[in-house]
């Protein structure tokens, strides 16, 4: 790359709820396809946030937490946060709404590397829908798993 390219620092977050996730789903998988991303892509890696065996339906995850009050900070560390798939930052709709629009007035956005959703009006609405569809496919999952122990927790795609 150029060097006098100026690089965007970025924030990398992975998540997996559980050790039972498909392998494309690892921690490592994640990261590495992040770190490719961000290297193909014009970011520098600022930092790593991993939250392991943690659901996405819940904010309350000790890395999310402190990835969010980084953020939160004058200087933040990072102008963009890299996602494997929008899923990993959240499952629940209204939390996205609430985190990316805390984001955003911070000049920092949220990005996966694998499903497209640009700033324009129809990436815009992309993004709801794949945001609507995780929390679908997540609560649709609660009472399957909890009937069936040995069902695998792996989104469909």
């Amino acid at each position: 790359m150029n060097q006098q390219t100026t690089l965007v620092p970025a924030a990398l977050y992975a998540r997996v709820s559980s050790d039972r996730q498909d392998v494309d789903l690892s921690v490592a998988a994640q990261l590495r396809a992040l770190r490719d991303y961000a290297e193909k892509n014009g970011y520098s890696v600022a930092r790593e946030y991993v939250d392991e065996a943690e659901s996405g339906r819940i904010a309350d995850r000790p890395q999310f937490k402190k990835m969010l009050d980084e953020a939160a900070k004058p200087e933040s560390p990072f102008r963009e946060i890299l996602v494997w798939k929008f899923s990993r930052f959240t499952r629940k709709r209204e939390h996205a709404v609430a985190f990316k629009s805390m984001l955003r007035r911070k000049g920092i956005r949220v990005t996966s590397i694998t499903e497209h959703a640009d700033d324009s009006p129809t990436g815009k609405l992309m993004e709801a829908i794949i945001e609507s569809v995780d929390e679908f496919y997540s609560e649709n999952l609660i009472p399957e798993a909890q009937s069936n122990p040995n069902l695998p927790l792996v989104s469909p795609t």
